[in-house]
């Protein structure tokens, strides 16, 4: 995989890993795991929400009146 950068991109990744003491991969690797754990997260919120008002959608009005 080859990941294109602008160049406000490749330096502020460039920096960001110089302060964290990573290399600029490191620091790229570790965004696409932050990146598809928040998404992953997000996903399961969404799931057990919409399971929530489907399971209880009676009470939930009720409760809204």
């Amino acid at each position: 995989m080859t990941l294109r950068l602008t160049d406000e991109e490749r330096h502020a990744l460039r920096e960001r890993a110089a302060l964290d003491g990573v290399s600029m991969q490191e620091a790229a690797r570790r965004a696409v795991r932050e990146f598809v754990a928040r998404r992953d997260h997000q996903d399961r919120v969404g799931a057990a929400a919409e399971y929530v008002m489907h399971r209880h959608a009676e009470a939930l009005r009720r409760l809204g009146e």
